[in-house]
């Protein structure tokens, strides 16, 4: 078998999630398609991060074991002239063959998101599913200061999804900073890896500092209370980006 690691962006709008389901249109299972349709090879496609519905990716990676050996160019301009018959919003950014130790999940160091507010009293127009509209004015170096708590090893409870089926809540989060540029507000988050939510609800309540609803150590005492009741809310996958692995 020939491994390759395959870079990947796509547009999260139309699909259930990266994670193939029966009866749902998924970007597994449509990458999967057109290697089939291109090599004859049905083997799993496996990714870094199991991205949700509607979240996208500018940095996604996966792997895929081939029978036979394809130059790496070859292996990105197949999949991507199948995924555009087949009117995908997906594109294999960059194809590499890699040997068999190279596992696109367990090898990550670190996996690296962005998520995008756009804070305008006007909804987006070009942008619209692909930002957070949120017409109330944020206060963006509050939210900053309100993620710093969050930095290091905690128990992630808080923010981590009721069917997470992690098997310890806890993660070492390495970054989570926010930025506004303007109208646009983006917040930073890194780690080697993330509890199922954890980035959307962490800026659902971060969201809820910067509009004034709590004050800036809310979302710490948030943190230690280590129950989901105490989560704002969870922010819409739209705005979420998978933009960078590690390896």
């Amino acid at each position: 078998m020939y491994r390759y690691r395959l870079d990947i962006e796509y547009d999260g709008s139309a699909y259930a999630g990266w994670q193939r389901q029966t009866g749902h249109h998924t970007i597994q299972a449509a990458i999967e398609q057109a290697v089939l349709a291109f090599s004859g090879d049905d083997g799993a496609l496996r990714g870094a991060g199991r991205t949700d519905a509607g979240v996208h990716a500018t940095g996604q990676v996966a792997h895929i074991d081939l029978t036979r050996e394809w130059k790496a160019d070859k292996v990105r301009d197949a999949i991507n002239a199948h995924l555009r018959l087949s009117g995908e919003r997906i594109s294999i950014i960059a194809a590499l063959a890699v040997d068999a130790g190279f596992d696109a999940r367990f090898s990550a160091k670190a996996r690296h998101y962005i998520y995008r507010i756009l804070n305008r009293r006007s909804p987006p127009a070009l942008d619209a599913g692909k930002v957070w509209w949120v017409p109330k004015m944020l206060d963006a170096e509050a939210m900053h200061e309100a993620a710093q708590p969050l930095l290091g090893k905690h128990d992630f409870t808080t923010f981590r999804s009721t069917q997470c089926q992690a098997n310890s809540p806890l993660r070492t989060l390495d970054r989570l900073d926010v930025i506004r540029t303007g109208e646009a507000i983006e917040v930073h988050a890194s780690a080697r890896a993330f509890l199922h939510n954890q980035v959307r609800s962490m800026v659902g309540s971060l969201k809820r500092v910067g509009e004034g609803g709590w004050p800036v150590d809310g979302v710490k005492a948030a943190l230690d209370a280590r129950d989901r009741a105490a989560c704002a809310g969870i922010a819409p996958p739209e705005g979420l980006y998978l933009v960078h692995v590690d390896y």
